[in-house]
């Protein structure tokens, strides 16, 4: 990395970054936190995706498909017309910059012209999805106070049809000078005033048009806040940068992904989540983006909203998608290259937890032998990836083939030496432009620093497991606050996962351990398995495959067969948030709106309890 202000500068002239005054220097100093890039530079992220619509102002850059309003596709020009309506809205009711705007919405049209809108003006976007509660919206917007909020009115999930409109009153009754707006979404002809106390339709909101302004800001000028998961505890609202999310995106969509302008990119995300704010970036390379709301599962993994039948009918080249959902087609038997025409895909990028060796083969087998699969891990925190894939890095399974350009990520023990063919603690040494900036409300910045830098002094600590292969490769082990300490012996989580999910017969797991019953402790294994399985049998299995497959050491203490395992939207376990509830922490160490079966965490909870104390 002795070149790092070099390789940003020219990254900077590569994609001709639009800037209203000149910058002193690419990087004033090599220093985490505070690091100050591009200063004296004004600019907008948002100005570049209006260069990008200006020159494809016919083609569909956005083709959206939904289970709610069905297929709706926007030119270029159409997309930012509804940019201007909505700007013109704003302006209206006073929003200007550095003033935040939420959105309760879903990965609409709509909400990625909203997110443009309210940024090209300088003021600053959230979002959380609809089918969070409105406990879990209010403990993220509120800590914000925004000027306005966007939101729907419902939506359908499969053959289900969901309304909204109590958890917005209660949002409302929580946030008494937010301006509301309301676009109806399940039910188009619903009268807003009685619906929504008197919001503001949508329709009168974007009934005027004129000509988008784009606000030349400092490169660390906030852009968008994105929230932790709020899994132990309340969600951070991290602060990203016009700047930082402008370079950190270009660079990974121009040169890592290599998105071009003849490329459409297909991204599943809910609009809360990283991945839906790096999707929303593909339209600066001027490739086209597929919008999904709905239940990707309904009626099956094979039905025509699954995420293959849409990529088939929008002719995607490219696949952003979770690692999770990968495993769960793989092990249902799903052969997607035969049952629809992928034959535009050249690349599938997944995240959101490790990809096992399996599920590789898998993407190779039954999609394509010449797709590129690029497993990647990063985070919310950096809204960018620490290692992940290249079009000149070779794939092996299981495995993440490089670390990004620009990104000094490492291997560390406790001591701060660098770690090969064992697991370390993922560090990044230098800085990167897409840092948060802050955390909203943390007035001190204690909690930037502590959530980052208590461990290594001015060295970035990412609270995960990182290996270093021999031939610099890269496999994330599990979180290192979730490592599982047998009789002083650390196991990551991602081994036992590893071998999990290619078990016959489990359809999902989470493994925990417990200090207490005697110096080994007890290790727990949560299983899900199919209704009419043969749960001892599984068992017996199970406990054999750890055995022979991995170590004693790695054989559960209990084995208890569950609806499901507490997981976020995104696909991530919750070992550490639900450890700490059966030990007796009080329910805020957990943000219930995050969870995929939120019913099943009291009967899991207390039958983990159970066992524990028979033991």
């Amino acid at each position: 990395m002795e070149n790092l202000e070099d390789f940003w500068s020219e990254v900077w002239d590569h994609f001709e970054i639009i800037t209203h005054a000149p910058y002193a220097s690419v990087l004033a100093e090599r220093s985490m936190p505070g690091a100050v890039w591009f200063e004296g530079a004004r600019i907008n992220y948002t100005e570049h995706i209006l260069r990008s619509l200006a020159r494809h102002p016919d083609r569909v850059m956005v083709k959206s498909r939904s289970q709610t309003n069905g297929s709706i596709n926007w030119t270029g020009a159409r997309l930012t017309e509804e940019i201007e309506r909505i700007q013109q809205g704003l302006i209206r009711h006073g929003i200007q910059s550095g003033d935040r705007v939420a959105g309760y919405l879903p990965n609409i049209p709509q909400t990625l012209a909203t997110y443009l809108a309210v940024t090209a003006l300088g003021a600053i976007w959230c979002c959380v999805p609809p089918e969070m509660g409105a406990d879990g919206a209010l403990g993220r917007i509120r800590q914000l106070e925004p000027s306005l909020l966007l939101a729907i009115d419902g939506y359908r999930w499969g053959d289900k049809q969901i309304s909204k409109l109590e958890d917005l009153a209660a949002i409302r009754a929580e946030l008494p000078d937010t301006h509301t707006v309301l676009l109806p979404y399940l039910d188009t002809s619903i009268d807003v005033s009685v619906a929504a106390q008197r919001s503001e339709s949508y329709a009168v909101f974007t009934s005027e048009r004129a000509e988008a302004i784009t606000l030349p800001v400092p490169f660390e000028h906030p852009l968008t806040v994105l929230f932790s998961s709020g899994t132990t505890g309340a969600p951070k609202a991290i602060v990203h940068s016009h700047g930082g999310l402008l370079l950190e995106h270009y660079k990974a969509m121009g040169l890592h992904f290599d998105l071009t302008e003849n490329d459409t990119a297909y991204w599943f995300s809910t609009t809360g989540w990283m991945v839906w704010t790096m999707g929303v970036s593909s339209l600066l390379v001027g490739a086209a983006v597929v919008l999904q709301d709905g239940d990707p599962n309904w009626p099956s993994l094979s039905g025509p909203w699954s995420q293959w039948a849409v990529m088939e009918e929008t002719e995607a080249t490219y696949m952003g998608t979770g690692s999770a959902y990968l495993a769960v087609c793989a092990h249902a038997g799903v052969r997607p290259g035969t049952t629809w025409n992928l034959s535009r895909l050249r690349e599938i990028q997944c995240s959101g937890s490790p990809l096992a060796a399996d599920v590789s083969g898998w993407v190779y087998d039954e999609i394509s032998p010449g797709i590129m699969l690029a497993p990647t891990s990063g985070g919310t925190d950096i809204c960018a990836a620490f290692v992940g894939g290249s079009p000149l890095s070779a794939v092996h399974a299981g495995e993440m083939a490089c670390r990004p350009l620009g990104v000094a990520v490492d291997s560390w023990d406790a001591a701060g030496n660098t770690l090969r063919g064992k697991p370390g603690e993922l560090v990044t040494t230098l800085p990167m432009p897409s840092m948060p900036v802050f955390f909203w409300g943390d007035h001190e910045s204690e909690r930037y620093h502590s959530s980052y830098f208590n461990t290594f002094d001015d060295v970035w600590r990412h609270g995960d497991w990182l290996v270093r292969t021999e031939r610099d490769t890269w496999v994330i082990t599990g979180r290192s606050d979730a490592t599982l300490n047998r009789g002083g012996v650390r196991l990551g989580t991602a081994e036992f996962y590893a071998m999990l999910e290619g078990h016959p017969g489990v359809n999902d797991a989470m493994v925990t351990h417990f200090e207490q019953g005697g110096a080994m402790g007890q290790l727990l294994l949560l299983i899900v398995a199919g209704r009419t399985t043969d749960t001892e049998a599984l068992e017996r299995s199970v406990r054999s495959a750890l055995r022979t497959q991995l170590s004693p050491r790695h054989v559960p203490d209990h084995v208890l067969f569950v609806r499901s395992v507490p997981r976020t939207s995104t696909g991530k376990r919750l070992e550490i948030p639900l450890k700490r509830l059966v030990q007796g922490a009080p329910r805020a160490v957990i943000d219930t709106g995050v969870l995929v079966n939120p019913q099943d965490l009291d009967d899991t909870i207390e039958r983990v309890t159970q066992v524990l104390s028979l033991a």
